[in-house]
This record gives structure tokens, sequence and C-alpha cells, in this order.
């Protein structure tokens, strides 16, 4: 099969037999994808299927595999070039528009990406046979269209001690057996995106590695049913709102962030065929670094398109409250207009000047990868903020819907929220649930911490931006010759 629409999607996850706990309880197997707190997570997946057969969205959703000619899925694809990864850029924000949500399915693209380079390189210095491994994973991923979630991030424990220095081994995803078949793995994966509705994970070392560090240094390919794997789904702001009616939701159809869950592995065993690192701790800091910058590539797209649902919901509230020509609320909506595409200049940059790799494959450019990350960590929040201001209190003072419908007290929600008199009050109340929930709690502190904090940026852009060479040209500049140059004498 290539390519699945978004029914065969959802229909592929029923067969699964995944252990998903959701505030204490084990769900049922075959119930996982109609749960209230998972369904919309899943449905914003299934975009990324049915788009692709969209002729309105084709150019963008689909492409041709290098590995097979058939025509696939972009979110399986190896970036081929500069216009792949623009491409894939203005894929996420189309996207985005059309969810209002994450969609969950670029983090196993950017592993993929990311470990198809790097396997090549170890290859090519250690004599090792990854790559062709995960060439065949690639087209395995590619035939069957399967959803894999990108697995980097680790409990981490104690972040003052390395992997090895932990108290408890399990802080960090590691290896505890190695035999003729394969490898045994134990540890947890914590913030996992669109586990629990994915088919298979890419586990990743979450950090580079030392010597020391070498049972820690592993990548690998798991059903996220197998023996040994369970999730453990984590609690959003408003989730009880899910299982009381739709309003209250803000976006009911597609959910708010990704679904994120804690996945534990307990001696979960992985054949050879499915390892691309088993110990090669001088890899693991390129695997990182390349993830890392192929996802913080995404920001500008996904959240630009995002942003671009709360811009439009702010100026919604504004129609349907009777001050929308005012001049403080156009210069308001213009500031946050100038965000957005300042992220998603950043993103389309990062990916113009892209290069190819070793491999064959491109690269984003690093460094404007990570500045534009860093950018989505403080823009968003200035973005929320004035649509919060636009949007006004009563998006975080609303009565519910069961209020709105009650017989007796209905007539009072109905009377007293109105705005505008002819835009009815229950569509001013859905605008301002959109813009609570898009603008609050998870979804921000996701934009902060997703790809990587703050800090992960600063250090990855400090270290990029070559600072000497900024010195020596405002020296030269000023008419000073720098100390030792064999010139000046």
């Amino acid at each position: 099969m290539i390519m699945k629409t978004g029914k065969e999607y959802i229909e592929s996850l029923r067969s699964r037999n995944i252990k998903v706990y959701v505030k204490g309880q084990l769900l049922k197997s075959e119930e996982v994808i109609d749960h209230p707190f998972i369904r919309g997570h899943v449905n914003s997946a299934a975009m990324t299927f049915e788009l692709a057969h969209d002729p309105a969205s084709e150019d963008l959703m689909t492409v041709t595999s290098h590995l097979t000619g058939k025509k696939i899925n972009r979110f399986t694809h190896i970036h081929q070039s500069k216009e792949d990864l623009i491409k894939k850029v203005k894929m996420l924000r189309m996207i985005s528009q059309k969810t209002g949500t994450c969609y969950q399915r670029c983090v196993g693209f950017d592993a993929i990406n990311a470990l198809y380079s790097t396997t090549f390189e170890m290859d090519q210095k250690l004599s090792t046979s990854y790559h062709q491994r995960m060439k065949k994973y690639v087209e395995y991923m590619q035939e069957n269209d399967i959803m894999v979630a990108g697995a980097m991030t680790d409990p981490k424990g104690d972040r003052s001690l390395r992997p090895g220095q932990q108290a408890d081994p399990d802080m960090f995803v590691h290896v505890v057996e190695r035999n003729d078949q394969g490898i045994v793995v134990r540890g947890a994966k914590a913030h996992m995106t669109g586990m629990v509705n994915s088919h298979e994970m890419l586990i990743m070392p979450t950090m580079g590695m030392v010597a020391e560090d070498k049972d820690y240094a592993v990548s690998c390919a798991i059903p996220v049913d197998a023996p040994g794997v369970l999730h453990i789904f984590g609690r959003q702001t408003n989730d009880d709102r899910k299982c009381e009616g739709e309003i209250d939701q803000g976006n009911a159809q597609f959910g708010i962030v990704g679904g994120e869950c804690l996945t534990v592995l307990e001696n979960v065993f992985v054949p050879w065929e499915k390892v691309f690192m088993c110990g090669e701790t001088d890899f693991a800091g390129m695997l990182v670094e390349r993830f890392a910058s192929y996802h913080r590539q995404n920001y500008g797209g996904c959240k630009g398109g995002v942003s671009d649902i709360v811009i439009g919901a702010a100026a919604v509230m504004a129609d349907y409250s009777g001050y929308a020509k005012a001049a403080h609320i156009k210069d308001k909506i213009n500031e946050m207009i100038h965000m957005a595409e300042t992220l998603y200049a950043c993103s389309i940059a990062c990916s113009a000047e892209g290069k190819q790799t070793a491999s064959g494959s491109y690269f984003v450019d690093p460094l404007l990868a990570n500045v534009g990350k860093h950018n989505v960590t403080r823009l968003i929040y200035d973005i929320d903020r004035i649509a919060q201001d636009i949007g006004g209190g009563l998006t975080a003072t609303l009565p519910s819907e069961s209020d709105l419908r009650n017989p007796e007290i209905g007539k009072y929600v109905e009377k007293y929220f109105k705005g505008v008199a002819s835009v009815p009050t229950e569509d001013r109340m859905r605008m301002a649930r959109l813009l609570e929930n898009m603008t609050g709690g998870t979804a921000l502190i996701e934009s902060m911490h997703g790809a990587g904090s703050p800090q992960a940026q600063k250090v990855m852009y400090s270290k990029l931006s070559n600072l000497e060479h900024k010195k020596r040209c405002a020296m030269a500049i000023a008419g000073i010759k720098p100390k030792g140059d064999e010139k000046a004498k």
C-alpha cells in the first residue's frame, strides 16, 4: 500500500495491541483512539494522510521517493533538495491553518532524515551497516505509509550527572543486553508527541555521549505496541472539558497540541535490522544536532500556521464585539501578523540555505534553524498576549456550554454575552473558547519547550555564529591589526 487516506490511517490503529493509561486507567486497546482525550489528536494526524489525496495540496503533501521512484507522502521522504526543505515548511503552515494545532507527524519525519545522513557517515568511518538498514526502514515506512513517533527526550534524572552516572540507570534509555538476534533496551522517553496514535517509534539518544555512556548511545525502531512497552498519557489544561461537550474545548475536532505521553520501555527486544546505532558514542552528538536542527526548522511553519488561526480568532472577536475598526486594534493585529511572518521567514531562510550531506540528502542551515526556534519561544507569547488583549476578559470567565443549553439560565447567557446584535451569542462563545484554549497553558508551554528549551538554541547559535569572524571584521573596519598578524609587522 502507498499513501493511506485519513480513514485508512485511523482504522490501521485499531489492530494494535497497545497499552495506554489515562488518569490511572488502562484503556482497552481497540478503544484508545476513541477516548475523548485522544480522539482530537488522531483526527489532526489523519489530516496529514487525507491531504495527500487532495489535488489542491498534492504538490506540498506528496513527492517521488528517491529510493523506489514511487509517489509517497512527504512525511516519509528523505529531503533531496533545498526545494524539498522549503516545501516541508510550506506544507506545515498549510496543515496548521487547517487544524489549528499539532499534527504530530513531524518528529518521526525529522528523525528519519537525521538518521539517514548520520548512519551514512557512521558506515563510512566505522565500516558498519547501519545506513543500509536505515534505507530499508525508510522504504518500509514509505510502502506502508506508517506514522512514526520520534523519541529523543529522556527523563534525565539529575541534570548535573551524565547518563552513566545516574543513581537510577533507567533515567536514560540504554541497552541492557546484546545477542545474535538483537538488543534489549530499557528506560523511558518523555513528552512523546503523537506516540499513542503512531505505528512505531524511533528511539534516539538525547545528548552527546562520551565513551563511558556507550550503552546509552542507541537508536532503533520499535512498534508502539511491542511487548514491554506502555504509555502513560499526559494531562492538558482543561482536558476534562473533552468529556463535557464541544464549545468549551475550543478546538473539539483537532485538540490542542499533540497528545503527549510518557513511554516506558521495560526490557524491550529489538532485532538487529531495526537497530541504527548501538554504542557509537562519537556519532550521538551529530545525530542529536541534526535532528534538533530539522525539528527547529519546523516551528516557523507549524507555529506560523497556528498563529494565523490565533490572529484570525482575535480579529473575529473584535468583529463580534464591535471594536474591529478601532485604530489600536488594527495596530495590534498588524503587530501579530509581523511576528508570525518573522517566524515563517526564519524557517524558509534556514531551508533555502540548506546544503547537501555526504549521503546525498539535504540538511537545513543549523544556525538559522536554531535562531528561528528561539524566536518562537518569545514571539508566540507576544502574539498570544495581544490576542488575549483583543479577545477580552470573557475568554477566561465565560459560563459553560451546559449553562448556555440549560432551559432555566441559558437565556441569561444568551442575553448578557451578546456582542454585535447580528452575531449569535453561541458564535461569540465558540470563538472566545478557541482563543482561550489556543493561547493558554499547554499550548504556550509546548511553544517554549518543544524541539528543545531556549537554552539549547542559545548554545547552538552561540557555537555556530562565528563570533571571532565578527570581531575580525570590526577590527578591519576600525583599522586595527590583529595581534600576531605577520602582515602587521
